[in-house]
């Protein structure tokens, strides 16, 4: 095991730094592990509806052809909107299709595809839960310090008259 699997998981403070990029025009601009959400949710629900009708129906050799142009595709258009780290765990994970796949290789290739989204949904997931929380660990800190001030209390007027907008 490595030395990290070994201290186990990361405490939020050390989750890595969003890698940024230098534009054509000198400014910098932050790039996360995706960058189009809604890209890859549309391909992730693409590739689920088609494991559901692959499992439902038997294909000819038409029909495999074609789901195989299709996932090779799916899989070109993700590695296209993933982190360079993603991207290779996607290659290694999703090899291009053979040119007429059975109904089986289908099946599992869409099946892996599928969980390997929703894992990458779950760690998205999770990363934005920790950075939460250490967000609220910090705001609480500064909060216990004193050093967030707090609008006083409305006092209201001696003369009986309450403030209006």
């Amino acid at each position: 095991m490595s030395e990290v699997e070994d201290r186990g998981p990361e405490p939020a403070e050390a989750l890595p730094a969003v890698p940024v990029e230098a534009t054509s025009d000198g400014r910098t601009e932050r790039q996360g592990p995706i960058t189009e959400p809604a890209k890859v949710i549309r391909i992730a629900t693409m590739v689920r509806e088609l494991l559901e009708e692959t499992r439902q129906t038997s294909t000819d050799e038409a029909g495999r052809k074609r789901l195989a142009q299709i996932y090779d595709r799916a899989v070109g258009e993700l590695r296209d909107v993933l982190s360079e780290d993603l991207r290779e765990e996607l290659a290694e994970l999703a090899p291009p299709m053979g040119a007429t796949p059975s109904e089986s290789e289908l099946r599992i290739a869409q099946a892996q595809l599928v969980g390997w989204l929703e894992g990458l949904f779950h760690g998205i997931q999770a990363a934005m839960f920790a950075q939460q929380a250490a967000a609220r660990a910090q705001f609480e800190e500064l909060r216990r310090r004193g050093l967030l001030t707090q609008n006083p209390p409305m006092q209201p007027s001696r003369d009986g008259g309450g403030q209006y907008l």
